[in-house]
């Protein structure tokens, strides 16, 4: 089982770019395939991974390696997720000192943004919509769309701190649902 855990989070931990919202589908895809966790779990597992400090995609492997394995499966999905990071930003960063004014280094970086802008979008439209069992348009959909709307507004025009934002968004999950 431990081998399993470090070969699959290793194997997203090679593929993942974008960070961890990114690389959420894919984890889910692997581990569903495994057999470790059905979809409801798996967003249970998110919204933990969400709200506890760090990469989500960090601690959505560590809390699924702890659910198969124990503390020696988390430590193995941990060390496999963020083991190919850590050696490719060293082996990047002694090069990359040399090379960051180079225009085909400038011109990758700016091209990989839509792609991480792509992957979060899709992301977040795939975790709002899996596992609901109400039509699309409801008055349920509508109150999540005010919230998103509202939580963007808030941040993006009025610069109100993301924090508060997180908790307001909570208090209108509440009052709304």
């Amino acid at each position: 089982m431990l081998w399993q855990l470090f070969l699959v989070f290793i194997k997203v931990g090679l593929i993942s770019f974008g960070g961890g919202y990114a690389v959420m589908t894919l984890i889910q895809r692997e581990v569903a395939a495994m057999g470790w966790v059905d979809a409801g779990e798996f967003q249970e597992i998110v919204a933990l991974a969400g709200m506890a400090p760090g990469s989500i995609a960090t601690n959505a492997a560590t809390l699924i390696g702890y659910s198969q394995a124990g503390i020696w499966g988390a430590i193995v999905a941990t060390v496999g997720i963020i083991l190919p990071s850590l050696i490719i930003v060293i082996l990047l960063t002694a090069f990359f000192l040399r090379l960051h004014s180079n225009d085909w280094v400038k011109s990758s970086f700016y091209g990989l943004r839509p792609i991480v802008t792509g992957l979060i979008i899709y992301a977040a439209i795939h975790f709002g919509l899996s596992g609901r069992s109400e039509p699309l348009l409801s008055w349920s959909m509508a109150g999540t769309l005010l919230i998103i709307a509202g939580s963007l507004a808030l941040v993006a025009k009025y610069k109100v701190h993301p924090f508060a934002v997180i908790l307001l968004s909570a208090v209108a999950g509440i009052v709304l649902f």
